[in-house]
């Protein structure tokens, strides 16, 4: 797959024009969609971790997929045999009883069409294979895989219907780049025409950028998105390869915007057919539709539910994420699966946790704690992974805390031999004291420790812009004399102390507090920088 890039429509169709007026509020598109907080950098190599599930479930849910199984039933159908032309098609008297055998009862030419589509994915994907017997007949007989398709293997079933994917995904670029002019006119001739046929293939080229593009993006946002939140307006996707990050959309974006829904469109319909999305197309009365019509939609007013649903939505669907997954690691990226970390020791996992940013980390913590029998040696593990004082100690210790609150009380004993440890110390007591477990308060350097390495964690983890520290810089315990607190604080050895007091510094709420806090900053960093 492509790497996500700008899309400019200036040779796509201008039958969406006025699909979104230049007026219109893209908010009542987004709705709780947007995922304007949480929307990946263009330039991140970074790819989400998501959650899939089994293979079993995944064969099972592609065997579901109706196209799939018009397959396998014409695959088993044509046992032992059945005779086709030279081209492997089969005779028009073949082709009523194909469509009635899939269950159209009288099947009219449209049946027997989409019979044939089925029969022709069959030939393509090998469940169906075609030759000529040595008498001459041209015959038609099941494929190799068919047994093990037929008896649910996940790995034959899945290998079989990615295969499909592929397919489907190609040519649904093909059919979106397909100049109309071509196909009414003389095909032949277009054939003879260079510079005809470099359009059409800079034409399929783009679509299927596109295409890999808004899968792409919808890969993050499902992975981003909340249980039962996964569908996303078709006009959000659009925005999201359209306009750049931190920006709003203007009046020529609009325009964009609605061009690229209309490339989508059929594209992602065509996706839908074999079970990667699932796809409500944008309503073509909105096309017909004048802003003031009394049916149409009232852009004076915000959107409801329905209206916006009229301009198209999608889902990718698990099956759709597995596709999605297999093409970006064919493309080079890591695209991690949770529970990847599962195998990985008690420092590795919150290394990885740390190194790679807050991305599902409580299902990750739970696939790890999962795989592990005696719970009081997991917490061991990983208290001595939450130990150090280099830059990123704080948020693996952030990440113990959590993977220790997981195990609850059966981390105790683990919990209460690190109660004298420097680093482990203050949070340890701190942890064990809030389950009303019998232990002391930390001493007063550890305490100070603890306080310093908190906050040190959520700056780490927020950069500053969530409520977390400011509320703990809020809730200091600075007494009516800071010069004496911050006194204390910038001589705590941490590797972050310095920062800490300039996150006080700009945050604190008291301008006498800050201020001190700003001057203990300057402190810290000379004793750091004295060693």
């Amino acid at each position: 797959m492509a790497g996500r890039s700008r899309f400019t429509p200036d040779q796509q169709p201008s039958d969406a024009e006025g699909l979104l007026p230049a007026d219109y509020d893209l908010a009542d598109l987004y709705g709780a969609q947007s995922g304007d907080d949480e929307d990946p950098d263009d330039t991140a190599v970074l790819i989400p971790p998501i959650v899939l599930p089994t293979d079993r479930e995944l064969a099972d849910a592609a065997l579901a997929v109706p196209l799939i199984a018009r397959v396998v039933a014409l695959a088993r159908w044509v046992a032992p045999h059945r005779p086709v032309d030279e081209h492997g098609d089969l005779a028009p008297e073949d082709r009523a009883t194909a469509a009635r055998m899939l269950g159209a009862e009288d099947p009219d030419e449209e049946e027997i069409v989409e019979a044939m589509r089925a029969w022709a994915l069959a030939c393509d994907l090998d469940l169906v294979e075609t030759g000529t017997t040595e008498d001459g007949s041209h015959i038609a007989i099941p494929g190799p895989d068919l047994p093990a398709v037929e008896a649910g293997d996940p790995a034959a079933v899945l290998g079989l219907w990615f295969d499909a994917a592929e397919l489907v995904r190609e040519l649904a670029a093909e059919a979106e780049s397909v100049d109309p002019e071509v196909v009414e006119g003389d095909v032949r001739a277009a054939a003879e025409d260079p510079d005809g046929l470099a359009e059409v293939e800079d034409a399929h080229d783009q679509a299927a950028e596109i295409l890999d593009e808004a899968l792409h993006v919808l890969y993050e946002a499902t992975a981003f998105a909340e249980p039962g939140a996964e569908t996303v307006p078709l006009g959000v996707l659009a925005a999201l390869l359209v306009v750049p990050d931190g920006q709003e959309p203007d009046e020529e974006m609009l325009g964009e915007i609605t061009d690229l829904m209309v490339v989508l469109d059929p594209m992602l319909g065509d996706l839908a057919e074999l079970g990667l999305v699932e796809h409500r197309p944008i309503d073509p009365e909105l096309f017909e539709e004048d802003d003031q019509d009394e049916e149409g939609v009232d852009t004076d007013q915000p959107l409801t539910d329905e209206d916006a649903a009229r301009f198209g939505t999608v889902r990718l669907t698990p099956l759709g994420q597995y596709a999605v997954r297999e093409w970006l690691i064919a493309d080079g990226y890591d695209a991690p699966l949770v529970g990847d970390l599962a195998d990985r020791d008690g420092p590795a996992l919150l290394r990885a946790l740390a190194e790679n940013g807050a991305l599902l980390v409580e299902p990750e913590i739970k696939a790890w704690l999962a795989a592990r029998e005696d719970p009081a040696d997991a917490a061991r593990d990983l208290l001595a992974g939450a130990k150090g004082r280099d830059v990123q100690s704080p948020v693996r210790r952030h990440y113990c805390l959590l993977a220790l609150g997981e195990l609850g009380d059966a981390a105790a004993p683990a919990v209460r031999e690190t109660v004298d440890d420097p680093e482990l110390g203050g949070l340890a007591r701190e942890w064990l004291r809030a389950r009303g477990a019998d232990a002391e308060a930390p001493e007063r350097s550890a305490a100070l420790w603890r306080t310093v390495d908190a906050m040190a964690a959520a700056l780490l983890l927020t950069a500053g812009e969530s409520g977390r520290l400011p509320a703990l810089v809020a809730e200091l315990p600075v007494t009516d004399n800071p010069a004496s607190y911050f006194g204390e604080v910038w001589r705590v050895p941490h590797p972050l102390t310095a920062e800490v007091l300039e996150a006080v510094g700009e945050l604190h709420p008291d301008r006498k507090v800050a201020k001190e806090a700003r001057r203990a900053a300057v402190k810290a960093r000379s004793l750091r920088a004295r060693g």
